[in-house]
């Protein structure tokens, strides 16, 4: 049996009460301006017809106030017993409370405070919120339950609002961006029989029509690149994705990621498109090009340098992985330096590659501040990667690092079929000794590059990862409208 609050009885009577008078809960309301719309208006523009959430009430005996909103904006809202008769100001006193949908009908003008406000000469009811609204002063500040209870999180929190509008600007600007430099967005699967695309512990799940098991999409890359093949010169798509791995303060099972193909683009075109693309994205939305996190100010607007992967390892752990070029021998030197992972237990089942990205990210990673493109990667870590033409121990490839975070990943991609086959029967046997992270073997894609492909640069950009970093938030579910939560035990 659910209990209530003394609050929401009075609230659920009140419906019975307004039912006598109109539909609590009406079909409809024609809206001429939005609250955000109507707040620009000239004094004395008529007609004005909005509706929006109570979130203020000031009741008075022949004069009150109200505050409408919704993501957009808000707007004060007059109601004078005069204008709109004394029976509905008595349903309004009696009947409407803060959380409750209003339309409004009057005209604009300026109070002497200077605050744009709708006088209203008619009001309709629009729907009765029967829980009440947090205490207004103190809002809702318990992280968990703005994950929890978004909605509550986005009525009250005016940071909330401008966090994930700027999230929808961005994503906006960056699909401009690249339809107007001539990529076309495509759909790939969610649901595959191979998890591929990336290294990373998939999600199963069954698909009972078919009777078989399929993997939740890890990344849309080989299905990206088959559109490559049958044709397509430039493709990108925003792509729900899933990985079955840890949860932490920057990483998430489900995320959000653009990936995005060229075909005879090399990485290095992609280097130079891509900051192009960021700078220009991030001007716009956010009017300028310098972002403070923890009192530190990072300026995008400078040259983004490179450094390799080798060479950036050396720096901060004094370990050579040209000259510890096996699993062993750089395990053995890792231990040697007493360098410890979070994931000890399971590092002897780590392949070379998977071992030098674990120590990177432990030793390295967390001093790249400044936007660095880290570039030279060993093949082992990369099996989609094209292999560099003068050492085919490293890889085409670069990432883009700001603030200790990964904002892109991206190569040459390897379009020779028996090269990729190789890498990829050597992923399937770390799979088998236990990398759980190690790609699957895909014949399928195979088949789809024995057609032939094109040379083809591409990169996948975590838009959770990069607004993270550039709205300075601690954690990557502040920018996740609704974020997976375990159960609440009730």
């Amino acid at each position: 049996m659910r209990e209530f609050t003394e609050q929401e009885l009075v609230r659920r009577e009140k419906v019975e009460e307004i039912r006598k008078v109109c539909n609590p809960y009406p079909e409809r309301y024609d809206v001429n301006y939005t609250l955000k719309e109507a707040a620009t208006l000239k004094d004395g523009t008529k007609d004005v017809r909005v509706a929006g959430r109570i979130v203020f009430m000031r009741k008075m005996g022949k004069l009150s106030f109200l505050r409408l909103r919704d993501i957009e904006g808000d707007l004060q809202i007059s109601i004078k017993i005069d204008l709109v008769g004394e029976v509905k100001y008595q349903f309004f006193k009696s009947m409407i409370d803060i959380g409750d949908f209003l339309g409004a009908e009057g005209e604009i003008f300026t109070t002497q405070t200077g605050e744009k406000t709708l006088r209203c000469n008619d009001f309709i009811f629009l729907g009765k919120a029967l829980k009440p609204l947090p205490e207004k002063f103190h809002g809702v500040t318990d992280q968990e339950i703005c994950y929890r209870n978004r909605y509550l999180d986005l009525i009250m929190n005016e940071d909330t609002r401008k966090r994930f509008l700027m999230k929808y600007e961005f994503m906006k600007e960056m699909r401009r961006f690249l339809e107007d430099n001539g990529y076309i967005e495509i759909e790939t699967p969610v649901l595959s029989n191979k998890a591929s695309g990336a290294s990373a512990r998939p999600f199963t799940a069954h698909h009972n029509a078919l009777d078989m098991d399929v993997y939740l999409r890890i990344a849309p890359e080989t299905y990206l690149k088959r559109a490559i093949v049958g044709g397509f010169t430039k493709v990108f798509e925003f792509a729900r994705c899933f990985r079955n791995e840890g949860i932490d303060a920057t990483h998430l099972q489900d995320f959000t990621m653009v990936e995005g193909y060229a075909a005879y683009y090399n990485y290095k075109d992609n280097m130079i498109f891509l900051e192009n693309m960021l700078k220009t994205v991030i001007q716009k939305v956010f009017g300028c090009l310098e972002i403070t996190i923890n009192d530190q100010k990072i300026d995008l607007s400078k040259e983004w340098k490179s450094i390799s992967f080798r060479d950036l390892i050396i720096k901060y752990a004094d370990i050579d992985i040209q000259e510890f070029n096996t699993k062993e021998t750089l395990l053995d030197e890792i231990r040697r330096k007493n360098i410890s992972f979070e994931t000890e237990d399971d590092i002897e089942s780590l392949g070379f590659g998977n071992l030098v990205d674990a120590l990177y990210k432990k030793v390295a990673r967390p001093h790249l501040i400044e936007p660095t493109f880290l570039i030279k990667h060993p093949i082992e870590l990369s099996p989609l990667a094209r292999a560099n033409d003068l050492n085919k121990n490293l890889t085409d490839r670069f990432q883009l690092v700001i603030n200790g975070a990964e904002i892109i990943n991206a190569y040459s991609e390897l379009v020779d079929p028996k090269d990729q086959e190789q890498r990829l029967l050597h992923q399937a046997e770390l799979k088998a000794n236990g990398d759980t992270e190690a790609m699957m073997m895909d014949y399928d894609y195979i088949n789809a590059m024995e057609y032939g492909m094109p040379p083809i640069s591409g990169w996948g950009m975590g838009i959770d990862r990069v607004l993270q970093v550039l709205t300075g938030v601690d954690n990557i579910k502040d920018n996740i409208l609704f974020p997976l939560m375990r159960p609440e035990e009730k």
